[in-house]
């Protein structure tokens, strides 16, 4: 089991923290890592700058399960920890599902660098989380219904596509600025 547990890192759509300090909350996947481990994982994760804008900077106390944070926030500090981690397989469950667009973006293109050399699972309702995936796995009902890469699944115009187009639509109508009634 232990050697189980060292192999696999989970980024949990509801993230736990510790009522510690950030730095903490961090080092928790790996707690012999130095400081330059730390925060280059956070700078991965999209928190780092964050961290440094705060009066006490990763010495910040974040509260009981995180209570000083925003749910997007908690979860940049988790993914952070499973990054500092290092491990075999990554398992991202709905893991940017409270970040704005900019940090999904960010940090997705950071998981891509770090997530070359692991195996990554990623459970998404955000598709854009996964146009990147060497093979999606769409399910319904529990049950796989189609498989392949973004372009491909695209162009079989099932499930998949019919999701595509509904959050491109979604997306494209809550960008659009609110027309004057004059």
């Amino acid at each position: 089991q232990e050697s189980l547990r060292r192999a696999i890192g989970i980024v949990p759509q509801d993230t736990v923290l510790f009522n510690d300090s950030l730095l903490h909350n961090i080092r928790y996947a790996e707690a012999n890592a130095r400081m330059e481990e730390i925060t280059a994982a956070a700078k991965i994760a999209d928190i780092h700058d964050f961290i440094l804008s705060l009066p006490q900077g990763y010495k910040t106390v974040v509260g009981e399960r995180g209570l000083k944070l925003s749910g997007g926030e908690k979860q940049r500090i988790a993914i952070a920890r499973v990054i500092l981690k290092k491990p075999r397989i990554m398992i991202f469950d709905e893991a940017t599902s409270s970040l704005d667009s900019r940090s999904e973006k960010n940090i997705l293109k950071s998981l891509k660098r770090v997530s070359a050399q692991t195996t990554t699972l990623v459970i998404a309702h955000r598709l854009s989380t996964v146009i990147d995936a060497d093979e999606i796995l769409v399910m319904d009902k529990g049950q796989i219904v189609e498989r392949g890469q973004h372009q491909n699944l695209l162009l079989s115009n099932g499930l998949y596509t019919q999701m595509w187009e509904l959050q491109q639509e979604e997306r494209t109508h809550t960008t659009k600025e609110p027309q004057s009634p004059l």
